[in-house]
């Protein structure tokens, strides 16, 4: 007997305000399976204090639901806040995954940070690498990956169902698109990139991982293909490479860093780990001075 597919996932968002990130459970109705994508560690950068207030939320919410976590999926190496993966899976399970060329981001970023002999660019810190076109299943859900790079080169795209989580490749319409003058981003790329997004089905939901409230407009994270493609302050359908390439570069000149990524990028390009302990202890997060 073949088993009935179910073509929509339950999505349910958590907006984190202090970093602007939506955290996502995604779900099959039917089998109560689960994914996690992109859940946050807040971190006071004043104290260098950590909490699981925000993640706290995520987990309390598959337990009440009864889900069966199966993956903590990141949809890139985030600069903007920290992830809580690890702790989610000492909680709940599921194998943390990112695209294979987090390798990639790994090797940058371990030079900029000195990070040592002993951290590896291979990837091995999670549990499982994606590649471009690879497939999985939620359930009775079938899932691929888009690799969607640009903003980063591990940057990758997961269509579950009907709908796609695109990272920071895409903002809401009123907001645009992201960065691309990070180590590694491309304008061009991004745009590429994008289009392959655009092909996906006009009704196909579009969930985001950021929003900046354009206007003091309330937090949005979910728009459609069809929406992007018709209104997109930045890249709509009609908007050619070279159009989208000048836009890009000459708005990443005026942004400032964002204001966790020294800690942020430590701790993700270690799969929500933070550096190992020294002799007295204690784990530290190094400022490389100039070197952004």
């Amino acid at each position: 007997m073949t088993k009935s597919i179910s073509a929509s996932p339950t999505v349910k968002g958590f907006y984190d305000p202090a970093t602007h990130t939506v955290s996502y459970v995604v779900s099959d109705p039917a089998t109560k399976a689960a994914i996690i994508i992109d859940p946050v560690l807040d971190y006071d950068s004043k104290s260098g204090r950590t909490s699981t207030k925000s993640a706290d939320i995520l987990l309390d919410y598959v337990r009440e639901n009864s889900l069966t976590v199966e993956r903590i999926i990141e949809t890139h190496a985030h600069a903007d806040h920290l992830s809580s993966a690890p702790y989610l899976k000492e909680n709940l399970g599921g194998e943390i995954s990112i695209g294979t060329y987090i390798k990639t981001v790994q090797k940058v970023f371990g030079d900029i940070f000195n990070a040592g002999a002993g951290f590896l660019h291979d990837g091995s810190q999670f549990d499982h690498l994606f590649e471009d076109g690879d497939t999985f299943e939620v359930g009775n859900l079938k899932a691929r990956v888009m690799h969607t790079p640009g903003h980063t080169p591990a940057c990758c795209t997961f269509v579950v169902g009907d709908a796609a989580f695109v990272g920071d490749t895409l903002f809401m319409p009123d907001y645009g698109t992201a960065r691309c003058d990070f180590p590694g981003g491309d304008a061009g790329t991004l745009y590429d990139s994008i289009q392959k997004i655009y092909a996906l089905p006009d009704e196909t939901r579009l969930f985001m991982c950021h929003d900046y409230q354009p206007g003091g407009r309330e937090p949005a994270w979910e728009t459609t293909v069809a929406e992007e493609k018709a209104s997109n302050i930045h890249v709509k359908d009609s908007t050619t490479r070279s159009e989208f390439i000048a836009m890009r570069e000459a708005r990443d000149k005026t942004l400032d860093m964002p204001v966790l990524i020294l800690p942020s990028i430590q701790v993700n390009m270690r799969a929500g780990n933070f550096p190992p302990e020294e002799d007295n202890h204690k784990t530290y997060l190094k400022i490389p001075v100039n070197a952004l």
